[in-house]
């Protein structure tokens, strides 16, 4: 098991830093960019509905704010997880008991 655990480890990691290693004076933009652009070309004069209501100081604050987001996300769904399979343990423990 924990072989397994080290391999998905590298992999993540591999995933992370290759494509920063070898796609050079690249942008990494998100989705939000990509859609506005698209929306301009299409239609120039086009106005938003809505504005934000908090404008983050920084592109940087941005990114931290959805990891903040990503990693409570990823602690509920450990947790679910977690507790779903320590609860099919312990009842797999209870009918071996009652054999």
């Amino acid at each position: 098991m924990a072989k397994m655990n080290l391999l998905l480890f590298l992999i993540v990691v591999a995933l992370v830093v290759l494509p920063l290693l070898f796609v050079k004076n690249s942008e990494f933009g998100g989705a939000d960019g990509k859609a506005e652009e698209a929306i301009q070309e299409i239609n120039p004069n086009y106005e938003p509905w809505f504005q934000p209501l908090i404008e983050p100081p920084g592109g940087e604050t941005e990114s931290l704010l959805f990891a903040v987001q990503a990693a409570i996300g990823a602690g509920i769904v450990g947790y679910a997880v977690g507790l779903y399979r320590g609860r099919s343990r312990k009842q797999a423990a209870v009918e071996e008991k009652s054999m």
